[in-house]
C-alpha cells in the first residue's frame, strides 16, 4: 500500500459512517410523520379544503364578470377597446350585450 493510504481510507471510512448516522436520524424523524399519514389514509381522511360561501350577490357578479370576459376572448382589439369603455361607463350588463352583440356580428 502506498504511503499515506491507510490514513485516506480511515478517513473516508470516518465520512461513510457520519454520512449514515446522518440518515439514520433523518429517517428516525421520517418515520412517525410516515406513520401519521398511513393512519390517515386508512381512516379515509381526506385534507379539509375550506368551502367557499358566495352570497346571491357576489354569485351573481362573478356570472356577469365570466359571461363578460367569454365574450372579450372572441373580440378583435378593436371591438375589445369599444366595450371596455362601455363598461367603465355603464357596468357590465350593456357591456356583455354589446360584446355579444358584436360576436355574432363577427361570425356572420
Amino acid at each position: 500500500m502506498p504511503k499515506g493510504a491507510h490514513r485516506r481510507i480511515t478517513k473516508q471510512i470516518r465520512l461513510i459512517r457520519a454520512s449514515l448516522v446522518r440518515t439514520e436520524r433523518a429517517l428516525d424523524r421520517l418515520a412517525p410523520l410516515v406513520r401519521a399519514a398511513e393512519k390517515a389514509a386508512r381512516r379515509g381522511a381526506a385534507p379539509r379544503r375550506r368551502t367557499l360561501r358566495l352570497s346571491p350577490a357576489r354569485r351573481k357578479i362573478l356570472k356577469l364578470q365570466g359571461s363578460y370576459m367569454g365574450f372579450m376572448r372572441q373580440l378583435a382589439p378593436k371591438h375589445k377597446a369599444r366595450v371596455k369603455a362601455l363598461k367603465e361607463k355603464t357596468g357590465f350588463p350593456a357591456a356583455i350585450a354589446m360584446a355579444r352583440k358584436l360576436v355574432r356580428k363577427a361570425r356572420g
